[in-house]
Parts: C-alpha cells; sequence; structure tokens
C-alpha cells in the first residue's frame, strides 16, 4: 500500500519526541492489553462459544480487516485508533477462549514470558534494525507455509502437530523485532505511533497464545 505507515519517510504532521513517541506506543499497547482483559474477566467465553462459527469467523476476519485498512491507510492518529480497537476486540474474543482453557497460573507464566520475549526482541530490533528487515521476506514466507500446513492438518487431518507452535513463536519473534525497528525509522508523529502499536499489538498476542499453548501442552 502506498501509504503504508512504514513506507512513510515524510509527514505533514506534527513530529514529537523519541521518549513520547516511544510512550504513546507503550500506552497504546497498554489500552489492548487492558480491554483484552476486561473481556476476559467479564464475557463468559460459553457465549462466544455459542456464536455460530460462520458468524463468528466472518464478523472476526471482517473487523480485523477493517481496522487494519483504517490504521494502515489514515494519518489520523484518531482514527488510527478506532481502526485499532475494531483489531482488538476481536483479537480479545479469541484470548478469552483461549486463557479460560488451562489454569490460571499456567497463564500468567505465560504472560511473564511473552513479556519478557518481547522486550528482548525490541532491544535487538533498537540494535539490529538492518538484520531484521533482511530476514522480513523469510518470516512472510514461513508464515505463509505454516498458514497452509496448519489449514491442512484442522479440515483434513484432524490433528495439531505441536512444531508449528514453535515455529509461529520463532517466526513472531523477528516480527517483534522488524515492527520495533520499522517503528523507529518512521517519522515520529502520533499517528504513525498509533500504527507503530498496531501492529506490534498482533505480534504480541499471537506469540502469547503459541506460548500458552506450549505451556499447556507442557503441563
Amino acid at each position: 500500500m502506498e501509504n503504508s505507515v512504514f513506507k512513510r519517510t515524510a509527514t505533514t504532521g506534527t513530529t514529537i519526541s523519541h521518549a513520547f513517541y516511544n510512550l504513546v506506543i507503550g500506552c497504546v499497547l497498554c489500552w489492548g492489553f487492558l480491554v483484552n482483559w476486561l473481556m476476559v474477566k467479564n464475557i463468559e467465553p460459553q457465549a462466544i462459544a455459542d456464536i455460530n462459527p460462520w458468524v463468528f469467523f466472518i464478523g472476526y476476519f471482517v473487523s480485523c480487516f477493517f481496522g487494519i485498512f483504517l490504521f494502515i491507510k489514515s494519518n489520523n492518529a484518531f482514527i488510527s485508533f478506532i481502526g485499532y480497537n475494531f483489531v482488538v476486540v476481536p483479537f480479545g474474543l479469541i484470548v478469552n477462549m483461549a486463557v479460560h482453557s488451562y489454569e490460571p497460573a499456567l497463564v500468567v507464566e505465560a504472560i511473564r514470558i511473552t513479556g519478557i520475549v518481547t522486550f528482548v526482541m525490541m532491544v535487538l530490533g533498537s540494535l539490529f534494525p538492518a538484520f531484521f528487515k533482511k530476514i522480513a521476506g523469510a518470516l512472510t514466507i514461513a508464515l505463509f507455509i505454516v498458514i497452509i500446513v496448519e489449514c491442512v492438518e484442522l479440515f483434513f487431518l484432524k490433528k495439531h502437530h505441536g512444531i508449528t507452535d514453535w515455529i509461529v513463536v520463532i517466526i513472531f519473534c523477528g516480527y517483534i523485532g522488524y515492527d520495533w525497528g520499522r517503528a523507529n525509522q518512521i517519522p515520529k508523529t502520533m499517528d504513525n505511533a498509533v500504527d507503530s502499536a498496531a501492529a506490534l499489538y498482533m505480534d504480541i498476542i499471537i506469540l502469547f497464545l503459541r506460548i500458552l499453548r506450549i505451556l499447556g501442552r507442557r503441563n
């Protein structure tokens, strides 16, 4: 997309300081995690399970793609934030279903591990942005292959191989480093901060869900 956030090299908007830029990214991420936590606390998983599967998945993908379209194409931080929430809510429904399948202690452990891994990958993304940029194509190809493999497993083989969870964890560790490195190479505006947070949010949530599944299988 021509106006894709990470391809922006100039801006007509007001730039902000590096520290405030990172603070906005952190606050937007925390908002998404807070919304997800509130959904887990207040929505019964059975209420989600009772939704017709086709209605759920169509609604999920429509909401996510609409949200992604908004925050990628918009130069307005408020519009991008609205788009971000269109992604956060459907992701929250998936998180709700996932965490209620495991013991609370296991969920806390998955959160702790995800937090540590995310921090490490952000540091690496800051130190070696060129490296993560080089592997971006390989990450995309690997993710595409994993999606195909998991679809075949789900719809035809009716089973799941645990190795794919580890592969997805590695892929999204790479994406966190990549997206964080890109976030700090574009103009530091409020809108770009929101857009960067939205990309990182999706990376982190997917990483968390896979780590949770790995820990659940281990236990």
